[in-house]
């Protein structure tokens, strides 16, 4: 994590509460803000992000008040939405009053932003430790081998995607933050160079035996109170079909169509990818796209077709789960317990944390 975002962390809770970490009115055990100030800051929180059944259709009971973000007690709140969620949210955006407009207003609460916001926020000094060891490990291999774009394009689609799928099926008064999606993303692409490389492998059984002891611990974690699940499924799920895209072919194959591809090199300086043929590549297709086709095996084409399928399987249920969450909002009863087998406070007005 960069040192100003760590900063960032650190300074602004400390100029909201008084102290860089959550001690009062309970302790946060991330060692970390308070989920009103990661909100405040960007952490994924729906009711800033569209109406939520319950408030903007609230007809009783008075006005609705959220926790402010400087809160230290466990006195009534007297935040308005448009403050708790802060970023300018102007007041129009927050009518949670009786007699309000209810779901169909005008001007609903649209940070769309917070799908991207939380990866670069973590829940605490602990938190950031456990993304950062899997960064320097798996991670840190794994950009080495396919360069920083392709790494950089998986860990932020992962990330996004994990985000949006936690925000369809995750408790509405859960804040989520962390760069645990992202980092499944890599973790996928780790499994699938594994699958691919298997032959060439010294010991891929022990190889693959660490990678699954990863997965599993992780999803297993993720069942505890506090841990977004659905980050990490989403976020693995993204690097699966991302990695069948941009990860050279599997080594079985590329020998079975007598076809060879030289290390992983920067994108912008791809001129070739399959062996000697001078029209293979990016710059082989651009310059002669009909001849980039010819000659191809069967095997080939049957593997774009995968690859190309696998994109745009991706992108409809990416498309689908954004319509989801803005229009349609149905979600299952128990989608609950991937994410939390305990139960978990579900009031949009009572926000607790999660990490992914």
């Amino acid at each position: 994590m960069r040192s100003c975002e760590k900063d960032k962390m650190l300074t602004l809770p400390a100029q909201l509460t008084g102290s860089p970490i959550e001690i009062h009115p309970s302790f946060n055990p991330m060692i970390g803000p308070s989920p009103y100030v990661l909100i405040n800051m960007g952490a994924r929180y729906v009711p800033c992000m569209h109406n939520v059944p319950g408030v903007q259709d609230r007809t009783s009971g008075g006005a609705i008040s959220w926790p402010c973000p400087n809160t230290t007690t466990n006195d009534v709140a007297d935040c308005n939405l448009n403050q708790l969620c802060g970023f300018n949210m102007p007041d129009s955006e927050n009518p949670v009053y009786p007699g309000s407009p209810g779901l169909h207003q005008a001007n609903p609460p649209d940070q769309w932003f917070r799908f991207i916001t939380p990866m670069f926020l973590h829940a605490g000094i602990i938190h950031i430790g456990f993304n950062m060891l899997l960064q320097i490990t798996l991670g840190r291999e794994m950009e080495i081998a396919i360069g920083p774009i392709r790494f950089f394009l998986v860990y932020v689609c992962s990330g996004i995607f994990g985000f949006v799928l936690g925000g369809n099926f995750a408790a509405t008064g859960i804040a989520s933050t962390g760069a645990s999606g992202a980092l499944f993303g890599i973790l996928a692409l780790t499994l699938l160079d594994l699958l691919y490389t298997w032959s060439e492998r010294k010991k891929p059984w022990n190889d693959l035996a660490f990678i699954m002891l990863d997965v599993v611990i992780s999803f297993i974690l993720g069942l505890l109170p506090g841990l977004d699940n659905f980050s990490h499924i989403g976020g693995f799920f993204m690097g699966l079909v991302l990695g069948i895209c941009i990860l050279h072919s599997p080594n079985a194959l590329r020998k079975g169509i007598n076809q060879d591809e030289p290390p992983y090199i920067p994108v912008s300086q791809i001129k070739a990818s399959d062996g000697d043929r001078p029209d293979a590549g990016i710059t082989g297709f651009a310059k002669n796209p009909v001849g980039f086709f010819k000659g191809r095996k069967p095997a080939w084409w049957a593997w774009w077709l995968v690859r190309v399928g696998s994109l745009v399987f991706v992108l409809i249920v990416f498309i689908l789960l954004l319509n989801n969450f803005y229009v349609y909002r149905k979600t299952c009863t128990w989608c609950k317990y991937l994410s939390c087998l305990v139960s978990y406070p579900t009031s949009s007005q009572s926000p607790t944390f999660s990490v992914g």
